[in-house]
C-alpha cells in the first residue's frame, strides 16, 4: 500500500498577522467583518481552494484594515503636531505683543513726562511774561506819579511867581 501523505497544513497567517499588529496599532473603529460568515461556509464544504481563497480574502482584507489604522494613527499625529505648532505660535505671537505693548506703554509715559516738562516749563515762561509786565506797569505807574508830582510842583512854583512857564503847550 502507499503512503497517502497527510494534506499539507495550510500556512499560518496568525505568525504574520501578529507580526502586522506589532508594528501597527489596532484602529480606533473596529469593524465586524462578514468575511469570517463566509469562511464558515467555506469550510462547512470542504473546499480547501475556497478556503485557501477565503483566507488570503481575509488576510487581504485584515492587511487593508490594518494599513486604514496606520494611516488614521498617522493623520491623527500630524494634526496633533499641528494643533502643537499652531499653540506654539498663538503663545509666541501673544508673548511679542505683550512685549510690543508694554514698549508703547513705556514710551506713552516718557512722552506723558516730556509733554508736562514742557507744559510746566511754558507756563513758567507765561508767568515770567506776566510778572515783567507787572514790573512794567508798576515802573510805568511810578514814572507817572512822579511826573504828576513834578507838574504839580512846577505849577505851584509858577502859581507862586505869577508868570506863566516858558515853554507853552498849546503855543
Amino acid at each position: 500500500m502507499a503512503e497517502v501523505a497527510p494534506p499539507a497544513p495550510a500556512p499560518e497567517p496568525t505568525k504574520d498577522i501578529a507580526e502586522e499588529r506589532a508594528a501597527v496599532p489596532a484602529p480606533e473603529e473596529s469593524k465586524a467583518m462578514t468575511v469570517v460568515d463566509d469562511a464558515e461556509k467555506a469550510a462547512a464544504t470542504g473546499g480547501s481552494h475556497e478556503r485557501d481563497a477565503l483566507l488570503t480574502t481575509v488576510a487581504t482584507e485584515k492587511r487593508i484594515s490594518l494599513i486604514k489604522a496606520w494611516e488614521e494613527n498617522e493623520k491623527a499625529k500630524a494634526d496633533n503636531k499641528a494643533a502643537k505648532k499652531l499653540a506654539d505660535i498663538a503663545s509666541w505671537e501673544n508673548s511679542k505683543v505683550a512685549e510690543i505693548e508694554a514698549e508703547i506703554k513705556k514710551y506713552q509715559e516718557y512722552l506723558e513726562r516730556k509733554k508736562a516738562e514742557q507744559v510746566e516749563k511754558l507756563m513758567n515762561g507765561v508767568a515770567k511774561v506776566h510778572r515783567a509786565a507787572e514790573e512794567k506797569r508798576a515802573a510805568t505807574e511810578a514814572r507817572r506819579g512822579e511826573e504828576v508830582v513834578k507838574a504839580e510842583e512846577a505849577a505851584a512854583k509858577y502859581r507862586a511867581k505869577g508868570e506863566p512857564p516858558k515853554k507853552l503847550l498849546f503855543g
